[in-house]
């Protein structure tokens, strides 16, 4: 039987890997861990632990990575410690990790010096900031890697990965969009307490690389929605360095009737109440991914995505307040027709499960190698 690790740090990254702990979970070849650890633990933004509690996985195991400095090379060097500690308890033959966050590079850092296979899902993509250099760090340090489309799996390879380590499986959180167990909207909105009959959602997170500005692009951000007429679900930031800076200036909206502030939503809510939605404003991926999947327009702001947006349908402005008011006045309601994501069809769990029966992924040499790109 082979034990298999899953880290998970954030809201977004449980969304992409909960339907692979789910699939693994029925099978008797594999004993599933889950280590929960940055965000889920935080109750400014909505101890999302419960959520993963209520998916009832057999083996889950907490970590506090919050450091009052709140730095990322400090919860890196505080996760790496727990996590390694964790693993020294459970000897696992695989840790998988997701994405570009710090919890990830942890993961990756952890399983390759202690000859653990790594497994990265989402690797080989891009961004706008400091979350690409995670990104490319934790695609070197991974043995496996699961990506979302060709694109990605070239990448991977212009970076001298080797072609049998690589696995097209598509996005998992789209195997969650269009399945069956996608709450009612009536229900998503009782859950989370909101009123309006028709809404936008908000998703505005901290960017590392321009924190100096980072208060500035708040303000200018939340006076241009002061400043319109449509009602908004306002989703708390992640917890990057600069969010308190946003969830400052988000202390404006409170006590305005257009607004519904909620730190964090269940994964299959938010998808609900996505697909509902007027559009999406903000920086988040989720207006890259889910919300063109869903015909949902989508006004993406500032550099986070950057490189990320190809669907022709998105409005890409700057942090000016002007740029915003213009945006929001011009942007149309009702569903489009976009250029078709290439994240997969919904079958990235049994990809997944699939590649992880094969003998060949288990016996991937350690010992990483560096397959030079040949032009010619």
């Amino acid at each position: 039987m082979k034990k298999i690790v899953f880290l998970t740090g954030t809201r977004a990254d449980f969304g992409k890997i909960k339907s692979l702990i789910t699939i693994l979970e029925d099978q008797d070849d594999f004993e599933v861990f889950v280590f929960v650890t940055g965000m889920h633990l935080q109750e400014t933004y909505g101890y999302t632990l419960i959520e993963i509690q209520r998916c009832h996985f057999k083996n889950v195991s907490t970590f506090e990575n919050h450091t009052h400095e709140t730095t990322m090379d400090l919860t890196l060097a505080k996760t790496i410690e727990g996590l390694s500690s964790y693993c020294k308890e459970v000897s696992p033959d695989l840790i998988v990790v997701h994405g570009d966050r710090v919890e990830t590079l942890a993961g990756a850092i952890v399983g390759s010096l202690n000859n653990i296979l790594v497994a990265h899902i989402e690797g080989g993509e891009l961004s706008g900031t400091v979350d690409e250099l995670i990104r490319h760090s934790v695609s070197k340090l991974s043995h496996i890697h699961f990506v979302s489309n060709a694109d990605a799996a070239k990448r991977l390879l212009q970076m001298g990965e080797v072609q049998e380590s690589i696995f097209t499986i598509g996005s998992p959180d789209v195997d969650v969009m269009f399945s069956d167990t996608l709450p009612e909207l009536a229900v998503a909105k009782s859950y989370y307490q909101i009123d309006f009959d028709v809404f936008a959602i908000v998703m505005f997170h901290p960017v590392t690389t321009e924190i100096d500005q980072m208060e500035q692009h708040a303000i200018q951000f939340v006076t241009a929605l002061l400043e319109d007429t449509h009602n908004y679900l306002v989703v708390y930031p992640n917890n990057d360095l600069g969010s308190r800076l946003v969830l400052s200036a988000y202390e404006q909206l409170k006590g305005n009737s257009r607004f519904r502030i909620i730190p964090s939503l269940r994964f299959e809510y938010f998808l609900t109440l996505l697909k509902n939605a007027q559009f999406i404003i903000g920086n988040s991926s989720a207006g890259i991914r889910e919300a063109p999947y869903y015909g949902v327009p989508i006004i993406n702001i500032g550099t986070r995505q950057q490189n990320r947006v190809v669907d022709a349908a998105i409005i890409n402005i700057d942090y000016n307040k002007e740029s915003i008011v213009k945006a929001l006045r011009s942007i149309k309601t009702n569903k489009i027709k976009h250029v078709n994501p290439d994240f997969g069809i919904g079958n990235s769990a049994h990809l997944f499960l699939d590649s992880l029966k094969k003998n060949d992924i288990w016996n991937l040499n350690h010992q990483k190698q560096f397959r030079d790109f040949n032009d010619k």
